[in-house]
């Protein structure tokens, strides 16, 4: 008896290109550190950004919009790898992981500049309390187009937010760097 024909449609697909370790020992890579790094600092983004209850929803909500997708591919690329699925999936990862970390890197430095522009931009406005009325004054003196009104307490958020996102926007760029070196070897 002969064997079976091997079916061409199941044999096109080249084996799943992967150079990062699966399963836990992933996380012993530097790559596998700083995607938790990159989930870690993209959360606290969010939850600061959250927090202070997005004062200026037109540049604050690309930064939401961003910290909140890329936590979760974040999550689920380091999910796949983790749990030994990426095997399973037939693709080059590693140009997927070039694309992605390119992508993020490209939006986190947007959602940086743009949470950086609106802590920068309330610089000298000041809310003053008018004897317990619950009333405010706004103290301003503007040095540019942009002007926004956060209280003390929104813009010591801010400022926390932006360094949060420089730190992802960083750790982005490691992994670009690293995923480009892992894809052309």
């Amino acid at each position: 008896m002969s064997e079976p024909a091997a079916n061409p449609a199941a044999t096109s697909f080249p084996a799943p290109n992967i150079s990062l370790p699966l399963g836990l020992d992933v996380l012993r890579t530097y790559s596998g550190v700083l995607v938790c790094l990159e989930i870690i600092f993209g959360g606290l983004v969010w939850i600061l950004v959250a927090s202070s209850n997005v004062p200026v929803p037109l540049l604050q909500g690309w930064v939401m919009f961003v910290s909140v997708t890329t936590f979760f591919l974040s999550s689920a690329y380091l999910t796949l790898l983790v749990t030994g699925l990426a095997d399973r999936i037939n693709t080059d990862w590693n140009f997927l992981d070039v694309f992605y970390h390119f992508l993020a890197l490209l939006f986190y430095f947007a959602a940086f500049v743009l949470e950086a522009a609106t802590t920068a931009a309330s610089r000298g406005a000041h809310l003053i309390q008018l004897n317990g009325t619950g009333k405010f004054l706004c103290a301003a003196s503007t040095q540019g187009t942009i002007f926004t009104v956060l209280s003390d307490h929104q813009y010591s958020i801010n400022v926390a937010a932006t360094i949060f996102a420089f730190g992802v926007t960083l750790c982005y760029g490691c992994s670009l760097a690293m995923g480009f070196k892992r894809w052309r070897m």
